[in-house]
């Protein structure tokens, strides 16, 4: 159920928003939804009862709403949005439950049907790291064409397959998004317009940097900030998880509050390694 306080703040930009994104890509204009870009994946704010605390959610959208991000309010309008006709998300992960069968023409197959029957565009979500599966590139192509599949985020990390990606669809009006700002300046300079970064959650400023940075052709100001951004990246996401992403959102001014089970909370030595990776680089 959705909380008043964050329906009533959400509710006018939500049909504002629809009417914008949707309007370019049906109108007959021939072109897809732009989506380029810096994301940042919002976390969910719980209580210390577990529940999800809207309050601090929507306190924490104001915040973020203060850097140049594409679609952090928008995002949570569209989330709503799909929930409100029953569907669970736009940007659709590769199925892997029965990954020995996912092969190229069964994904393709699914991700098919998906962009057939939804009502807005719709982005792959390639991440290896949790599914044990890569969506094949050569699947990526063939879904790259058709009209209700506008991109892709790729988490896996790998560079020469994002500039792939990008080279085999360059044809196809394709978006190529990174799913991490730990890789975030080799992505921009294959050919990739934006990205899904954890990061951003906490170094919105200096995400949005970075993507400037790239897109003027700043390369070795945007390389100096890369390296800066790599260790923290990786503690946020593969080394210390959603609790290191949550902690230092508290550090950072943001509400990250406690994790649902079966997460648990860092311990004080992981706490202190996570508080490293920042200090380290300048951030605390």
């Amino acid at each position: 159920m959705l909380g008043a306080p964050v329906w009533s703040s959400v509710r006018q930009g939500l049909s504002r928003g629809l009417s914008r994104n949707m309007g370019g890509w049906a109108s007959g204009e021939g072109r897809k939804v732009d989506i380029t870009g810096i994301y940042p994946p919002v976390t969910t704010p719980f209580t210390a009862t577990a529940e999800v605390d809207y309050g601090k959610l929507e306190e924490n959208l104001h915040k973020l709403s203060t850097f140049p991000f594409r679609a952090t309010q928008a995002t949570v309008e569209m989330t709503l949005s799909m929930a409100q006709v029953g569907a669970d998300a736009a940007m659709v992960v590769t199925p892997c439950y029965y990954r020995g069968r996912m092969n190229s023409a069964a994904l393709i197959h699914h991700y098919t049907k998906v962009a057939d029957l939804s009502p807005i565009p719709v982005v792959l979500y390639s991440v290896p790291a949790n599914t044990g599966l890569d969506l094949p590139v050569d699947a990526v192509v063939t879904l790259s064409q058709h009209p209700n599949i506008v991109g892709i985020k790729d988490s896996g990390g790998d560079v020469t397959r994002i500039g792939l990606i990008v080279h085999k669809t360059r044809r196809q009006d394709f978006q190529v998004l990174a799913g991490s700002a730990g890789f975030l300046l080799p992505s921009y300079a294959m050919g990739a317009v934006g990205g899904i970064c954890a990061l951003a959650n906490v170094l919105g400023a200096q995400v949005c940097q970075l993507e400037r940075l790239c897109r003027t052709g700043q390369w070795e100001d945007a390389q100096k900030l890369q390296h800066r951004l790599i260790e923290p990246n990786t503690a946020v996401t593969r080394r210390f998880g959603i609790p290191g992403l949550k902690k230092t959102m508290d550090w950072f001014g943001y509400y990250g509050g406690p994790c649902r089970a079966p997460l648990q909370e860092l311990s004080p030595a992981e706490e202190e390694a996570l508080r490293t990776d920042f200090t380290s680089n300048g951030w605390l």
